[in-house]
């Protein structure tokens, strides 16, 4: 079947692809997972872990004028490829950390190298459509959310084998390699890339936009109000998202009072629900309309979480999350179709802003519960969730059976 697969131009780039957007998952909530452990060993208070996310968050934010460089010196694809492999070197470099100085200075790369490989392997994505005219988007997104399921369940299996987060991270770096090699042959080279941003420029032209908001000449362009509100929803919703790796394990332990084992479980269940969401919201965009899709999920998803922290619990915990991942997973690849059809430029800005809010969203919820407590961090998460269903009835949506 895999070989198959691979003769298949389409399903070998799709292949490539998907194993780009799962290592990113796989490396984030790797670490995600092990926050707990971290604090412990390097004796940190709530405030400084929400420091050291912020840390990350700075760096994504470094890395928003070096993307369009590196990408056109580089490619997309090697791109994709050296932050993949530069991502899995600081995860081993976290679990070696010996102080908290030096895990700031490990998450600040981070976040440098995860704002490099979002961009890129979403360019890849885009091209992907664009090349083959077929919907890929949301599966690739579900791959992504398929590796942070594995990384938790890694966790889980790892957190009863060894209390060692050096043999956990050593572990996740060799798959993480795997990876790599198994997007290496398969990732579709510049011109694609290029073709994937020509047509997106092109269709923005021919729906009348003002010239204002279209990429011309190769210079960068203000963005639309539309473009704005597409940043806000991608921002809300990837704070939402990244909310739930950062925070669930650390409430289930420490609020609803889980064993250490279980712990783990919240990003399974957000990580498990979105998998499944996401291989069928291609049909439900189609069905109903990427508008209603993204409204109606991120109702669900504040709803679910204020469900949780309201009833508390474990299993009430456990059931919220899953309306989040449920919730969640279409918001992004659909704030992704909608930018590409403004421009090259828009997506770039969407995707920054989507690495932004994945970073940088989830060291708020920290300072949040470090001034009153977790349940509350976690209500600003339901709030932003809330956001992101306002922002959408702002944004011109693919319509149902588009």
């Amino acid at each position: 079947m895999c070989v198959f697969r691979v003769h298949d131009p389409f399903h070998r780039a799709q292949l490539a692809i998907a194993a780009l957007f799962c290592s990113l998952g796989f490396q984030y909530a790797t670490w995600a997972s092990r926050i707990p452990a971290l604090k412990a060993d390097l004796g940190l208070t709530a405030a400084e872990v929400g420091v050291l996310l912020m840390a990350a968050g700075i760096g994504a934010v470094a890395s928003f004028p070096l993307v369009p460089v590196l990408t056109k010196r580089l490619g997309s694809a090697r791109l994709a490829l050296l932050s993949a492999l530069c991502l899995t070197v600081l995860l081993v470099a976290l679990a070696a950390a010996p102080d908290y100085p030096v895990a700031l200075l490990v998450m600040l790369a981070d976040g440098v190298f995860v704002g490099c490989l979002n961009v890129a392997m979403n360019a890849q994505g885009a091209a992907l459509e664009t090349r083959y005219e077929r919907n890929a988007m949301a599966r690739l997104h579900a791959t992504f959310s398929a590796g942070s399921l594995l990384a938790a369940l890694l966790a889980s299996g790892m957190n009863a084998a060894t209390s060692s987060v050096a043999v956990h991270f050593g572990v996740a770096a060799v798959l993480l390699v795997l990876l790599a090699a198994v997007a290496r042959p398969g990732l579709l080279d510049e011109d694609a890339s290029a073709a994937s941003a020509a047509s997106a420029a092109s269709a923005a032209s021919a729906e009348g936009k003002p010239a204002k908001e279209r990429k011309s000449g190769g210079a960068w362009s203000l963005p639309s109000r539309m473009t704005l509100w597409m940043c806000c929803a991608m921002a809300f919703g990837t704070v939402t998202e990244g909310a739930m790796n950062d925070w669930s394990a650390l409430y289930l332990r420490e609020v609803a009072n889980a064993s250490a084992e279980l712990a783990p479980t919240g990003i399974a269940v957000v990580s498990g629900m979105m998998v499944v969401a996401r291989l069928f919201a291609d049909g439900w965009r189609t069905r109903w309309g990427d508008g209603r899709v993204v409204l109606s999920g991120s109702a669900l998803a504040a709803a679910g979480l204020a469900f949780a922290l309201v009833s508390g619990g474990v299993a009430a915990a456990l059931v919220g999350f899953a309306c989040v991942g449920l919730g969640c997973a279409a918001v992004t690849p659909c704030v992704y179709v909608a930018a590409a059809k403004q421009g090259s430029d828009a997506l770039a800005l969407v995707a920054a802003m989507g690495t932004t809010g994945l970073l940088a969203g989830p060291p708020l919820i920290g300072f949040v519960a470090n001034s009153s407590s977790l349940v509350w961090g976690l209500a600003v998460v339901a709030a932003a969730a809330l956001v992101v269903s306002l922002a959408s009835t702002r944004i011109r949506w693919t319509p149902a059976g588009g």
